[in-house]
This record gives C-alpha cells, sequence and structure tokens, in this order.
C-alpha cells in the first residue's frame, strides 16, 4: 500500500477528503506506477501531475521515500 500526501490545490481538483491517499500497486513501486495509478484513480489530476505530450513530471510535484 502507497501512501500519497497531496497538496491542498490537488486534493481540492480530486476531490478528496483528508491530506493523503492509499494506492495498492501491482508490481514494483515505481515513481512512473504511483502517478499511473493516481491519475487513473482520479482522472481530474491527469495532466496537472505530469506533461501530456512529454509525459515528464511537473516541477513543483516532489517526491519523499
Amino acid at each position: 500500500m502507497i501512501r500519497v500526501a497531496l497538496p491542498y490545490h490537488l486534493r481540492t481538483l480530486a476531490g478528496v477528503d483528508g491530506a493523503e491517499v492509499e494506492l495498492a500497486l501491482e508490481g514494483a513501486a515505481t515513481l512512473r506506477a504511483v502517478l499511473d495509478a493516481l491519475e487513473e484513480r482520479y482522472p481530474a489530476l491527469r495532466g496537472t501531475l505530469r506533461d501530456y505530450a512529454s509525459g515528464r513530471r511537473r516541477p513543483f510535484i516532489r517526491f519523499f521515500a
């Protein structure tokens, strides 16, 4: 189980209550897998975490393990 802490503006956009969401991943827990699962579960976040064209994460997205 992966816990993801979302900043206020992304929580509002996704319609999430609370500061964290939990994601279940199949396979290895890579950054790409976490972002894929997050965008799949919360479609409103598509394009806010990664650039549509290049697939690169946006500069304001930070990862902490």
